[in-house]
């Protein structure tokens, strides 16, 4: 199988408190968005893309590791400023794996903590990795 180009989806409306300014909180996917462009800027088989909604808005910043044919990771709680080179490191990781699974030994401690999920690829009957189909023979559920 060729290996599969990683989009990083990063929600940008989802907000995080902050006492400190006049309006209560912060949008802390805009600086991620803007931070990871600019340090994968130019690095093949990687893209990031500003998304509006992830879905999982009690656990800004979120994002989402994507590739065809690829387990797909949501990971909360992120910083920009402090997880910058843990999201980086694992999309490198997660560019390289054969099914996007990051062994946990392998993951950063912030995506070890913050997955949200772990989505099968749409290919996974394809690939051999998903169970037939375990319905009775006659159900009609």
């Amino acid at each position: 199988m060729p290996e599969a180009d990683l989009t990083i989806h990063v929600c940008t409306v989802c907000r995080r408190v902050r006492e400190d300014l006049a309006e209560g909180y912060d949008q802390p996917g805009l600086g991620l968005a803007t931070a990871l462009g600019e340090r994968l800027a130019g690095k093949a088989g990687i893209s990031v893309e500003a998304v509006e909604c992830l879905a999982v808005c009690k656990r800004p910043c979120t994002v989402a590791f994507a590739a065809n044919g690829k387990w797909t990771y949501l990971v909360g709680d992120l910083d920009a400023e402090t997880h910058l080179d843990d999201i980086v490191g694992a999309a490198e990781s997660y560019a390289a794996s054969a099914n996007g699974i990051i062994p946990w030994k392998e993951r950063p401690t912030p995506f070890r903590k913050g997955v949200v999920a772990r989505v099968p690829p749409l290919s996974l009957r394809e690939q051999g990795l998903r169970e037939p189909d375990l319905r009775k023979k006659g159900s009609t559920s």
